[in-house]
């Protein structure tokens, strides 16, 4: 077995016992692109050898969805058929859990109508409302991972011509940041998410009402709901089973108050959304809501990500991250969520999870408007940190506590 093979033996396994933590006779859904056959490979085998009773890999061709987004009318490519959301509620309701790999160029779609772009978000968000629930009250388990394309390594490593080296970089790079370089993976992982739970513990016990956020082109303050919870990395499926929703993860997180939200906010790194990337933009929030919004690049595609619902303009999750962390250190920008979230402190526009608040999974989406938990079918983060952020957190008295100072814990 060569180096290569070695090293994606070891992150199939990280990802098949920790991420997606796949239980004997339990159904698994593989979402890929045809880029990411060879690790997909080794997660279906393993998944099997583990006691998966099923492997349901879910394949698509970057070249072919660029040909169909191109080509296909408006009606046509934002259409969901039903057979293809009965086939994901039919596992949805076995147990299945979901491993999402992701190796799409960042910018796959520019230069695509960003209406016809908004249309199938808006279906699609329609369409899988069920999965979306699964997903977002922990019923089911999920895991995101990645592995590197051409097209997405050489946007990560512009200077590298040969295009097989500038992968391996990427791989070699993803790799450390889900702790496979280390001799026991399964160990730094305990350890890893043990730190993130000491934090979360720490938030919980101060029942801070709201945080101010004041950096470069930042001075916004978010309001926390009453009852909010803090989570850091892993949860728990319905069944009882642990997961690791997201592969790297540096973050604790809890929802934001939808209707408190006052002030504005710049983003530290470009978002990449629908296949575009979108950068140096701001947003003007009031009451909750932005009102306001401005973006050098990708403007009409963060114009149609805030007019997706009317959630989609307010915020539902507020995430922590240190500066001082294994990917903001590397000094790589990735272009991808999945990893540039885990280098800053985040928000996400569109819908919180109801799994940050107390009894939040067992309430209806009308109770937890009522305790002003954001719904949308949108979940968008997008990176605000950097190493001159400063976060304060705001207890009932008024009371100010330092949360974040120069961008790191400040506790």
């Amino acid at each position: 077995m060569n180096n290569f093979e070695e090293k994606l033996s070891k992150y199939a396994e990280v990802i098949v016992k920790i991420g997606a933590n796949v239980q004997k006779g339990q159904k698994v859904w593989v979402n890929c692109t045809t880029d990411a056959l060879p690790l997909v490979y080794k997660v279906t085998e393993l998944a099997y050898q583990v006691g998966a009773s099923d492997v349901h890999v879910k394949l698509t061709d970057d070249k072919l969805s660029r040909l169909h987004a191109e080509y296909q009318s408006k009606e046509v490519y934002s259409h969901i058929p039903q057979w293809a959301i009965d086939e994901r509620n039919d596992y949805l309701d076995n147990n299945v859990v979901f491993i999402h790999i992701l190796s799409s160029s960042p910018n796959l779609f520019a230069g695509i109508d960003a209406e016809k772009l908004g249309a199938l978000t808006k279906n699609a968000g329609e369409a899988y409302k069920h999965y979306r629930t699964c997903i977002m009250t922990d019923i089911n388990s999920w895991t995101i991972a990645s592995y590197p394309s051409a097209d997405w390594a050489k946007l990560v490593f512009p200077d590298e011509a040969n295009t097989d080296i500038a992968q391996e970089k990427l791989l070699d790079a993803i790799l450390k940041t889900v702790r496979v370089d280390k001799t026991d993976p399964v160990k730094a992982w305990e350890e890893h998410r043990q730190n993130l739970t000491e934090k979360a513990e720490f938030l919980n016990n101060k029942n801070f009402i709201a945080l101010h956020y004041t950096s470069k082109g930042t001075d916004l303050t978010v309001g926390l709901p009453k009852n909010h919870i803090w989570v850091a990395a892993g949860s728990k499926n319905a069944k009882g089973a642990d997961f690791l929703p997201n592969m790297p993860t540096e973050e604790v997180f809890t929802a934001g108050d939808r209707d408190r939200v006052d002030g504005y906010v710049s983003n530290k790194k470009p978002l990449s959304y629908q296949g575009n990337i979108i950068d140096n933009f701001k947003l003007t929030f009031k009451d909750g809501k932005v009102v306001d919004f401005e973006a050098e690049q990708g403007y009409e595609i963060l114009k149609q990500l805030l007019d997706t619902d009317e959630g989609s303009r307010r915020i539902g999750e507020v995430a922590l991250v240190p500066n001082d962390s294994p990917i903001s250190n590397s000094g790589l920008l990735y272009y991808q969520t999945l990893f540039d979230e885990n280098a800053s402190n985040h928000l996400a526009l569109g819908a919180a999870y109801p799994t940050t608040l107390k009894d939040g999974t067992k309430m209806t989406e009308e109770e937890l408007e009522k305790a002003h938990i954001n719904q949308s079918i949108s979940h968008v983060d997008f990176m605000i940190g950097d190493a001159e952020m400063d976060i304060d957190g705001i207890l009932e008295d008024g009371t100010r506590v330092p949360v974040f100072r120069k961008g790191n814990w400040a506790f």
